[in-house]
């Protein structure tokens, strides 16, 4: 690969010699490295919580974001999600087949697509936000004596 040298030669003027106390440099610095490995590991045991209910974490969050006076829009829930309006599209789509929402056109644009919550899974998110509700609490304590206010507000930082 070019600029990168992996051998313990002299490297190229501006070229650094990548070594294993560079990677781990690089791995403990890493802000997107901690995130990622945080974010797997808080879906893993949310995921575990509403394994009863047979929705996933991100199916979770996707019906929650249903919970709103004004049906959203797909764009809308890809702003909100921070993904692409063809991954909220793709994860819509089986828990559509459920039961669980409905896509609807707007009422004044009927190019627009509205996500409306069913009596079915209001019914079933309802069960899983008690479930839910326990993961919060279990991540809650394991973050301790953490600032969990500035710890939402660094995320949040980094996420807009």
């Amino acid at each position: 690969m070019v600029g990168i040298n992996f051998s313990e030669e002299r490297p190229v003027a501006g070229t650094p010699v990548l070594t294993p106390a560079v990677a781990a440099a690089v791995e403990q610095a890493c802000l997107s490295f901690a995130a990622q490995k945080a974010a797997r590991a808080i879906g893993r045991r949310y995921d575990a919580a509403l394994r009863l209910t047979g929705l996933s974490n991100w199916q979770f969050t996707l019906l929650m974001m249903l919970v709103r006076d004004e049906a959203p829009t797909i764009s809308a829930l890809a702003h909100d999600l921070a993904t692409d309006r063809t991954t909220v599209t793709a994860n819509l789509k089986p828990l559509e087949r459920r039961g669980l929402l409905a896509i609807q056109a707007d009422a004044e644009d009927r190019r627009v697509r509205r996500i409306v919550l069913t009596d079915e899974g209001r019914a079933l998110l309802t069960e899983a936000y008690s479930l839910w509700e326990e993961a919060q609490a279990a991540c809650a304590e394991q973050l301790g004596k953490v600032n969990q206010n500035a710890f939402r507000a660094a995320v949040t930082a980094l996420s807009t």
